[in-house]
């Protein structure tokens, strides 16, 4: 493992405990963060989280980890929350055209509506202000489903990539208005993994999470790597503030995001190369899932060896 690197686990919110912590600890895990359950459940869990996080115990925890030298974020999908469905009624305009020219309300938003995006603006700054000890960097993710954008006449126009870059700028704008450090991440994922032409404001990195990947192939020689794109991303977005999310510990893909968690088994050989790798195409910041490896799985497995992260 190459020296000095800052490394991110990210775990579900109801598995975050004292083990957790010490845990993080014990691998010299630069940072820990929260991510509640995404796909169609996305937008429940996270006013779930929102409501948790509101408990003294729940900040104690948080405390507890953030005095161990832990640093503490949070990374979640948020459409749903920063343009609440129950507008569709009174604004149906604020919403995606689907494909076949009837506006609907099921995933992400208009970005061609200026009306919607100073709404997605305003509920992130907020958001974000609800979000105990989070650090500098934000990660509002739109919507965890490819094809699901607008295609209105405006919008239709527009790569998934440049609509995603949309939203993240005009967030980025109105977070920076409180605070110029604050941060945002694009997240190059599923559709948006294209360069975007729209250029980025000040406080927007680059966040690459290649969830095709075969987990038992290295990524400099997974086919399903485009190396070729993945270098513009950088040279687009500039390597200040990089970070490459993994799958390396995620137990609940493994698992296929069910319950009860299968054993995991982690590839150091594979973790090892990909760390080398996006260092020397110039990641500052190397982050995992790491979830369905709370206390459930322990009872099942014993504790789990992710000894990968810092060997």
């Amino acid at each position: 493992m190459l020296k000095s690197i800052n490394t991110n686990l990210i775990i579900h919110p109801d598995e975050f405990d004292n083990n957790w912590i010490n845990r993080a600890n014990k691998l010299n895990v630069t940072k820990l963060s929260l991510h509640p359950v995404g796909g169609y459940r996305a937008t429940e869990s996270l006013y779930n989280m929102l409501e948790w996080l509101k408990n003294d115990d729940t900040k104690q925890l948080i405390d507890k980890a953030c005095n161990s030298g832990l640093q503490f974020g949070y990374q979640f999908h948020s459409a749903g929350y920063l343009l609440p469905r129950n507008l569709f009624e009174s604004n149906p305009e604020y919403f995606r055209m689907d494909k076949d020219g009837h506006r609907v309300d099921d995933y992400n938003f208009c970005v061609s509506n200026e009306k919607a995006l100073n709404i997605v603006s305003t509920r992130a700054v907020e958001l974000a202000s609800k979000l105990y000890k989070n650090d500098n960097k934000f990660y509002f993710w739109l919507d965890d489903k490819e094809g699901v954008q607008c295609y209105c006449d405006k919008c239709s126009k527009l790569s998934t990539s440049n609509k995603n870059m949309i939203v993240m700028n005009s967030i980025i704008t109105e977070l920076r208005k409180k605070k110029k450090k604050k941060k945002i991440c694009y997240l190059a994922y599923q559709d948006t993994m294209t360069v975007p032409t729209i250029k980025p404001q000040d406080g927007i990195f680059l966040e690459y999470a290649p969830i095709e990947r075969d987990i038992n192939i290295d990524a400099e020689n997974d086919p399903s790597t485009n190396i070729d794109n993945l270098k513009a991303l950088i040279d687009f977005f500039g390597k200040k503030d990089s970070e490459v999310l993994e799958y390396w510990f995620d137990n609940s893909k493994y698992s296929k995001w069910t319950k009860p968690p299968k054993e995991f088994k982690q590839n150091k050989n594979v973790i090892k190369k990909d760390i080398e790798f996006y260092a020397r195409l110039g990641f500052e910041y190397f982050s995992s899932f790491a979830c369905y490896l709370g206390e459930d799985y322990i009872k099942l497995f014993g504790e789990p060896d992710l000894s990968a992260i810092r060997s």
